[in-house]
């Protein structure tokens, strides 16, 4: 029996060792330009709708929360710079990663291994072609730039559901909403969040691929093999959030 430990030291590994890979084959010619277009598609067809739907419940809850805090400490004029801050900081990209892990990455996974289990890679491999050039760093790319377009998208319609909320729920001041944006928010904090949607699509493309490359034992190992992507994907996230927002609080200097 693979001792658990070693299996998991085995497979951090290798994944990071296909990251090396796919880094190493992005600006290796050919580039798959029609290939890259088509996955772009295929993310954004199957994560704008829900990240559209979702996004509203969050700037939603947000504003919601803050709303009824500012009124509780008597500092309703910043209710919206503090919407503003939580929607982009924060909320957009996870809403953007989590779908794009979802949706995205588990599409990725199960194509690739579907691909795997007919030994369409081995044949790849046999033929001289690379699987990391020619399937994994199209889909990496259309995750990363679909993952920074939805991010915005999540943003403004995160920002428009906390206002309306804000608004016509609890009462608020429609002009005090709009001109406390500027009051803490500041252009680093969209710059940092569309950099966190760049580096989340990375994770979730790279950790799809792998695990459809590495897929085995038929149909059952596919699946079981998308439901380890999004695990693992949605843990990378969390940290990853964590570590890039406590960088940014040291790097960049807030407004008071």
């Amino acid at each position: 029996m693979n001792n658990p430990v070693t299996a998991a030291l085995r497979h951090s590994g290798s994944l990071f060792a296909m990251v090396l890979d796919v880094c190493r084959a992005l600006p290796r010619r050919p580039f798959q330009g029609k290939e890259l277009i088509q996955q772009c598609w295929f993310i954004a067809s199957v994560t704008i709708v829900p990240t559209a739907l979702v996004s509203i419940p969050f700037g939603a809850v947000i504003a919601l929360q803050l709303g009824t805090l500012t009124r509780q400490l008597g500092a309703q004029s910043f209710t919206g710079a503090a919407s503003v801050l939580a929607v982009v900081r924060e909320a957009s990209p996870i809403v953007t990663a989590l779908l794009i892990a979802g949706a995205g990455g588990s599409a990725i996974c199960a194509d690739l291994g579907s691909r795997k289990i007919r030994e369409e890679i081995d044949a790849m491999e046999v033929l001289g072609i690379s699987p990391i050039q020619r399937l994994v760093v199209p889909r990496v790319l259309a995750a990363m730039l679909v993952a920074v377009l939805l991010n915005g998208l999540v943003s403004v319609v995160g920002v428009a559901g906390g206002y309306f909320f804000n608004v016509v729920i609890q009462g608020g001041t429609p002009g005090a909403y709009l001109a406390s944006f500027t009051a803490l928010a500041q252009l680093a904090d969209l710059w940092t969040s569309e950099l966190k949607a760049l580096v989340f699509g990375f994770i979730a493309a790279v950790v799809a691929s792998y695990k459809g490359l590495t897929a085995g034992g038929g149909p059952k190992g596919v699946g079981d093999a998308v439901n380890q992507s999004v695990v693992i994907t949605f843990m990378f996230l969390f940290v990853v959030n964590f570590v890039a927002s406590a960088v940014y609080f040291q790097l960049v200097p807030q407004k008071i």
